[in-house]
């Protein structure tokens, strides 16, 4: 599995989450919510320390990680995250 985060992206989250140091943030999956890969599930985010990442990038003053136990809901597909112009917020593709 791959994860990346575009500038635009980690900026949002520096901005909305207001980050003045260097960071861990973790997508986690989480029961219910819409638009998730699997049906019933969706990503949620932490902010904590990586104990078992199976995919991680920094951008910015942000770490973004995914933990080994959430390896299960993405199966073959990598994690891209972008800025979605449109709502000014994080969008998720799996690719």
């Amino acid at each position: 599995m791959k994860l990346s985060v575009t500038e635009e992206a980690a900026k949002w989250y520096e901005e909305e989450l207001d980050v003045e140091e260097s960071s861990n943030l973790r997508f986690y999956v989480r029961y219910g919510g819409v638009g998730g890969l699997q049906p019933g599930f969706s990503l949620g985010i932490a902010f904590e320390q990586p104990n078992e990442p199976i995919a991680e990038t920094k951008v910015g003053k942000i770490n973004f990680f995914v933990e080994a136990d959430d390896e299960w809901y993405f199966g073959d597909y990598s994690l891209s995250v972008n800025l979605d112009e449109k709502w000014n917020e994080p969008g998720f593709q799996y690719e």
